[in-house]
């Protein structure tokens, strides 16, 4: 969790839960500087969403196809920091290891590993800071939306286009049912008991 200093927060994680029932834990992140993050949903980690010798690329896009995701690629993660403005995004890591920050240069440095699922709401900040050498991540968007790469501030005109993103129909590992969908109508109904 971010530390406090002299009563100012250092780092823009706000909070962290975990969600035990789905092997998941949100983290809220604020605005830090040029990225926005997202005012409205948590990221999203999902430890083992896939576990073993059962975690592969195609394993993985099976899943994530099934649940409702398109997977569009197959790769690593950027090194430099980066948002996406126009779609939500899930990192399913098929093989390896890597050490990512999350939230922008002031966020928290998270370790995954293969069969580990990261949900990213559209404006969350993420940059590679290690990886293992067989490091392979499927990436996948939500039916009708197209990701962009951001690497500066959005105008007000695109921060409202990204606020009116609808919530994904579907949870990346449980389709149906998931910790995202919890979080989503937490989201749209705040004054509900926290999932």
């Amino acid at each position: 969790m971010a530390s406090v200093k002299g009563g100012w927060r250092v780092g823009s994680l706000l909070r962290s839960q975990p969600i035990e029932a789905y092997g998941a834990t949100a983290l809220w992140f604020g605005p830090a500087g040029w990225v926005p993050n997202s005012a409205r949903l948590p990221a999203l980690l999902y430890t083992r969403a896939i576990a073993g010798a059962e975690c592969t690329a195609d394993a993985y896009e099976r899943l994530l196809r099934g649940n409702g995701w398109l997977p569009q690629w197959r790769n690593g993660i950027y090194d430099y920091h980066h948002f996406h403005s126009t779609a939500h995004e899930v990192l399913g890591v098929a093989s390896g290891s890597a050490q990512v920050r999350l939230g922008g240069p002031s966020g928290e440095a998270v370790a995954i590993a293969a069969g580990d699922c990261v949900f990213l709401p559209a404006g969350t900040g993420h940059c590679l800071l290690a990886a293992s050498p067989d490091l392979l991540v499927v990436g996948a968007y939500p039916p009708g939306q197209r990701w962009d790469l951001r690497r500066d501030a959005l105008s007000l005109a695109e921060h409202a286009a990204m606020a009116a993103l609808p919530d994904p129909a579907t949870d990346p590992v449980g389709g149906p049912r998931g910790a995202l969908l919890d979080q989503a109508a937490l989201a749209r109904h705040p004054a509900s008991k926290e999932v």
